[in-house]
């Protein structure tokens, strides 16, 4: 299969002080009518006991900066990015959750529901919460625990 990398963004994924571990890396590749989206990221947090692995919500919010306060850490993330009003999880920003697996988690999947040109300025946000589909707006993620800035590369 031939990638068209006509574009290529990032984001470095960093925890907020409560998850300090959290590193990662998100690429966005765009592909002719597509963008291929890569996540590599290890020390989530996870639970040992069976039937409660974390599953994690990962969006792409609308905010230019993972800046926050210490009582809500990435703040200026804003909202999910949509900017076309659509409602959850029909978002552009909405992207498959992020499995646990022992702290780390790798996704990768294929979107036609942005162009690398237009997520670059964005952020990508991990939530603690399991993004439920159905909640407005946000899916009832909780904690904003991990943040990234998306640049062109």
């Amino acid at each position: 299969m031939k990638f068209f990398a006509n574009n290529f963004a990032i984001a470095n994924i960093s925890g907020s002080k409560d998850y300090p571990t959290i590193r990662g890396k998100v690429s966005f590749i765009q592909r002719k009518n597509s963008v291929l989206v890569m996540a590599n990221i290890h020390g989530l947090p996870y639970s040992k006991e069976k039937c409660k692995e974390d599953i994690l919500a990962f969006h792409i919010h609308e905010g230019e900066s993972c800046d926050g306060s210490i009582k809500e850490p990435f703040s200026e993330t804003k909202g999910h990015y949509n900017p076309q009003g659509c409602p959850h999880p029909y978002h552009p920003g909405d992207m498959p959750p992020l499995f646990s697996n022992s702290g780390y988690a790798f996704l990768s999947f294929l979107t036609d529901r942005f162009s690398v040109d237009e997520i670059i300025g964005k952020t990508v946000v991990i939530h603690k919460g399991t993004d439920d589909f159905r909640s407005q707006p946000s899916g009832d993620s909780g904690e904003k625990i991990a943040c990234g800035e998306i640049s062109q590369q």
